[in-house]
């Protein structure tokens, strides 16, 4: 018996609102409690839910395409519903920027027999039933009228049960706006939509020019140091897990023995990395950047080429730049073929140190600014991260299922990332050592974003800005500066607004006060480093 492509597709709109959105029902229930009062609101919300996911599949799909989209959908819906169900993403169009970009090794990471379980039910087997239904045969003229007929009968009933549960509804869509985020599939459909649309438009911008006044102007002509800068990029680094910060473990032994200027209260412009990265080089502060103008806007980077005088070399050993090095010397040190340092199947951020000396020879005479991008503590799989003699916080978590678990368990492992990212930084100011009578030497490190670890549900990060919760902003941070670069007095008044809130904004300013650049993009007001500095 054939059945109507109206009831299949409300069949399967049916299913996704059941299966497919545990998470969503958690957040909802958590603000709108299962109680006589809320019942009725309840139902409709949930019914609506099915309203909209039917009108959006009406409205594309068509005679060849319809058993393909639904097909497609359920196996995507079924990946998206295990991330929201045991990480608690949330999938808006930065995630899907973040899935764009992200590398094979780095989607290995995610895979797990659970996600696969969720594949099969959620996904092929639902899918395999929608193949297998024999579906009504429909003219061109009747295929229209249908889809404009369940169209129109979705909207009716929307507005039916708004109008109904007015009070309810209104409070839903005012005040907790982000419980749409977790509707699946119709917020991810949504956010790709958005997402591409972003990159069309950008793809039709030109590069807009920063800095093309910058110039190098020496405080004191006749110091003939010139500037070595390391800027360590972090990965995934929260604040409250440095030791540095007060955490009770020992997550900093070796940088503690440092004369490091420390800030507690560093936040991260993003809460991904590729929004965050290119946002702390950008000349635009958190609240004035997005996507498109990172991308259509030079950088940092860029400023201090047009000096002619300061050499950039980037090393990346994680993903890439996220466009923030196109167009200066880049290095690809997740290769054991460029990594001299890769074990148990993992190329280490150490490795980046490697062959420096020849690059710093090469540019005898020049300012040097060297970025390197860090594995750091990139989830889910923390026990990859770190080599076996940093596994001091025992028992680990063994596995990228992070639900599988107990909190004591990720919290161990991730700090022994942390523990290897201390001696990877404490060897890199070593390294500056080396150079501490012959340049103007220092070392800044920030992470891109924090972590949740579990707290309340919630793993990873990329959570919206707006509701990311502090693990995910509030970052590690600090600087060291070797014995040239500025006085004893310059570095107590440092000192002295180091516990200051403090943001990645400060990234731009403070390289060009760190390289003396003179240029009407500067801002001294923002420049760490810089007398004027006020923090925000």
């Amino acid at each position: 018996m054939k059945i109507s492509p109206t009831k299949l597709i409300l069949a399967t709109s049916v299913f996704f609102v059941l299966f497919d959105n545990l998470t969503f029902a958690r957040h909802v229930l958590e603000i709108f409690p299962l109680t006589l009062i809320n019942s009725g609101f309840l139902i409709s919300l949930f019914a609506g839910l099915t309203a909209v996911i039917t009108a959006v599949f009406s409205l594309v799909s068509s005679k060849y395409t319809l058993k393909p989209l639904l097909i497609f959908f359920l196996l995507v819906s079924a990946g998206a519903a295990y991330f929201m169900d045991n990480y608690n993403v949330v999938i808006d169009h930065i995630m899907i920027q973040n899935m764009v970009q992200t590398n094979a090794a780095e989607s290995l990471d995610l895979l797990s027999p659970k996600l696969l379980k969720y594949i099969v039910l959620l996904g092929l087997l639902p899918g395999a039933l929608v193949w297998l239904i024999p579906v009504q045969e429909q003219t061109f003229r009747q295929s229209f009228f249908r889809r404009l007929r369940n169209v129109m009968l979705s909207l009716l009933f929307l507005v039916t049960m708004v109008l109904c549960f007015s009070r309810f509804y209104t409070s839903f869509f005012r005040e907790h706006k982000p419980l749409r985020y977790y509707t699946n599939p119709t917020y991810y459909i949504y956010s790709t939509g958005k997402y591409f649309s972003k990159i069309f438009h950008k793809n039709n911008e030109p590069l807009k020019s920063v800095g093309k006044d910058a110039k190098v102007v020496e405080k004191d002509p006749e110091d003939k140091r010139r500037e070595l800068v390391i800027l360590v990029v972090g990965e995934a680094a929260r604040a409250d897990h440095f030791s540095l910060n007060g955490y009770t473990r020992e997550t900093n032994p070796l940088l503690k023995k440092e004369h490091l200027i420390n800030f507690p209260n560093m936040f991260s412009c993003g809460t991904s990395t590729a929004y965050s990265v290119p946002c702390m080089f950008s000349v635009y502060g958190r609240s004035s950047y997005n996507d498109k103008r990172g991308r259509t806007t030079e950088n940092i980077l860029d400023v201090l080429n047009h000096t002619g005088e300061v050499s950039i070399l980037w090393r990346d050993n994680n993903s890439d730049s996220k466009g923030v090095a196109l167009r200066v010397p880049y290095e690809n040190f997740r290769d054991p073929a460029v990594n001299p340092i890769c074990t148990e199947g993992e190329c280490r951020d150490i490795g980046m140190l490697a062959g420096l000396d020849s690059y710093i020879a090469e540019h005898a005479g020049e300012d040097i600014l060297i970025v390197l991008h860090q594995m750091g503590n990139h989830g889910p799989a923390y026990y990859k991260r770190y080599p076996k003699a940093f596994e001091k916080f025992t028992p680990i978590c063994p596995t990228n299922e992070l639900e599988e678990c107990t909190p004591d368990e990720i919290n161990n492992t991730y700090d022994n990332a942390l523990l290897y990212t201390d001696f990877f930084l404490s060897k890199t100011i070593d390294f500056l050592k080396n150079y501490d009578d012959t340049h103007e030497t220092a070392m800044m490190y920030m992470s891109d974003h924090g972590e949740s670890l579990g707290e309340l549900g919630v793993y990873l990060h990329g959570l919206p800005y707006t509701i990311a919760p502090d693990a995910q902003t509030h970052i590690g941070g600090f600087l060291w500066l070797g014995k040239n670069l500025i006085s004893d007095e310059e570095r107590s008044r440092v000192k002295n607004h180091a516990d200051a809130e403090l943001s990645h904004d400060t990234l731009f300013h403070t390289l060009l006060g760190i390289f003396e650049v003179q240029t009407s993009v500067y801002d001294k007001n923002q420049d760490i480093l810089n007398p004027s500095f006020s923090p925000q």
